[in-house]
Order: structure tokens, then C-alpha cells, then sequence
């Protein structure tokens, strides 16, 4: 026994170590398949979608632009698997392509507004009074609308493109992240280690970012996969209302809106197709984000 530990736990904490980075990653993962195997179903879901999405102009049967008339509204067949839209165009082609704009649409606008809140919570944390007050006057200010509403009233403004529905997504979303992660590093900060990098000389930004922020990224972890599925919804609802992605351009929500507003009776399939797609993908998020938060948060560790 050393310091209350069997010396065998050590030894196999350095063996564990000395390990390739990928032989720990994969280690990690198979544990955490054991844990949570609903988690890992969600993962792999998600992991199918984004595979499919990114390899979408090798696997696609058809352009998923080329009008054909002979086509239009045409059942699915052996030729077109999932059909043919209001033009002719082959359905799970597009399909395949819209994976590729709703998909990325969520991450980026995830990967920037959770990165962003989360950056302005430790700071609005850390440095307090006036500060914390005019960030978090702000934060209650755009948490006071419906993310929808918000999405709607920026949208109409900026108009219809793929950056525009980006940075309206980083405005829904960075509020809450700025709100939970202050809340996180405001116990932080009380912390040992803080007050004594404080007594060192270390200055604001280098406690901010060498000792809060990274003491958060479990909670960010946390809100990035959670938020995920949200932004998607987001993307395809204001889609489906005609102010986001445009028209022309393939995508999960303009097709829910073509099938589900005009042909929902004549053709079934133009709805079902990406309906069935945004299931999924919000389905293996939020799958996903339940395994993570219940691995990661301190509090829920032992369910």
C-alpha cells in the first residue's frame, strides 16, 4: 500500500499511460460502450448520418440537381429508391446531400455559440460585478425570446443563406451557454488552486484559461452534444418556414416543407424521407448527450 492505494493500481495507471493515444482512445470508447450502450447507440448513429453526408457525392445514385420530367412525383422503384419530387429529382439523393447542409449547419453553429457562451460564462464569472451584471442583462435579454422567434426575427433581416441561419443559431444558442457555464465557474474560482495561481501572480486571462475553463469542459461537452439536436430542429423548422436555407439548395427542411405543405396526399414518401432522417439524427444526439452528461457530471457519475 502507498498513500491508501494498492501499488499495483499505480504500476497499472503508468502502463495504462505509456500506451499509444489511440489504444487509450478506443480503451475509452469500449468502456464507455459497456456503461452506457444506449450512449453508444446514439453515437453510432450520429457517426452513420455524418458518414453518409460526407461521402454523399460518392454514394449518391443520381445528381441530386438534375430535373427530370418523366420523374415528377414519382412513386419509389428500383430506378428511384425513395421516389421522385415536384421535379424530378431523385429523392434519397438529396436526401444524402441535405444531410450535408443540416448537419453542418448544427455543428458549426453548435461548435462556435457553446465555444463562444462558454467563454463569456467564465469570464463573466471570474471578473464579476459590472461586468457579470451588463453580460448577464444581455443573456436575460435574448433568453426572454423563444429560440424560434429569435431564429424568425434575425432570419428576416439577414435573409435566407446557409452563413445567415449560422449566425442566427450562434445567438440562440450561445445565452444558455453563457448562463451554465458561469454558473460552473463560479464555484471554480472559490477554488484552491485559483486562489493560489491568484497569490502567484498569474494573471486574469491565464487563470481564466489555464485553470476555469478547462475545469468546464465537461459541462461543455455536455451542452455541445445536448444542443446538437436542438440546432437541427432549429435549422429545419425555419427552413420548413421558408427563411432559412434556400430554396435551391437540398436540405432536410426545405424537403419536409415541399412534402409535407403541397403533396403530403399525392406523394407521402417527399415527407417521410427527411422526416424520418431529422428523427434520427435528433434521436442519436440526444441519446448520446443523456450517456455523456450521466459519465461526466459528478452528481450523476454513480446512475
Amino acid at each position: 500500500m502507498l498513500n491508501g492505494l494498492p501499488q499495483v493500481s499505480r504500476e497499472g495507471d503508468r502502463q495504462y499511460l505509456k500506451l499509444p493515444w489511440y489504444s487509450r482512445a478506443l480503451s475509452g470508447i469500449a468502456d464507455f460502450s459497456r456503461r452506457k450502450p444506449l450512449g453508444a447507440i446514439g453515437g453510432a448513429i450520429l457517426l452513420i448520418l455524418i458518414f453518409i453526408s460526407v461521402t454523399s457525392p460518392l454514394i449518391s445514385p443520381q445528381d441530386p440537381y438534375e430535373i427530370r420530367g418523366g420523374s415528377i412525383l414519382a412513386a419509389p422503384s428500383s430506378e428511384l429508391l425513395l421516389g421522385g419530387d415536384s421535379l424530378g429529382r431523385d429523392v434519397l439523393s438529396r436526401l444524402f446531400y441535405g444531410g450535408r447542409i443540416s448537419l453542418y449547419v448544427g455543428l458549426v453553429s453548435i461548435a462556435i455559440g457553446i465555444t463562444a457562451g462558454a467563454f463569456l460564462g467564465a469570464l463573466s464569472a471570474y471578473f464579476g460585478g459590472k461586468i457579470d451584471l451588463v453580460v448577464q442583462r444581455f443573456v436575460d435579454a435574448f433568453i426572454a425570446f423563444p429560440g424560434i422567434i429569435l431564429g424568425l426575427a434575425i432570419m428576416s433581416v439577414l435573409g435566407s443563406s446557409v452563413n445567415n441561419i449560422i449566425f442566427a443559431l450562434v445567438l440562440v444558442l450561445a445565452p444558455s451557454a453563457i448562463r451554465t457555464v458561469r454558473a460552473q465557474a463560479l464555484a471554480i474560482k472559490e477554488m484552491d488552486y485559483v486562489l493560489a495561481a491568484r497569490a502567484l501572480g498569474a494573471g486574469d486571462l491565464r487563470i481564466v484559461i489555464r485553470h476555469i475553463i478547462p475545469n468546464c469542459m465537461a459541462i461543455f461537452i455536455i451542452l455541445f452534444t445536448l444542443n446538437l439536436g436542438y440546432a437541427i430542429i432549429v435549422e429545419a423548422t425555419l427552413t420548413f418556414l421558408g427563411v432559412g436555407v434556400p430554396p435551391d439548395v437540398p436540405s432536410w427542411g426545405g424537403m419536409l416543407a415541399e412534402g409535407g405543405i403541397a403533396y403530403i396526399k399525392d406523394a407521402p414518401w417527399l415527407a417521410i424521407a427527411p422526416g424520418i432522417a431529422l428523427s434520427l439524427a435528433v434521436f442519436g444526439v440526444n441519446l448520446l448527450g443523456d450517456a455523456l452528461r450521466d459519465v461526466m457530471d459528478p452528481r450523476l457519475r454513480g446512475t
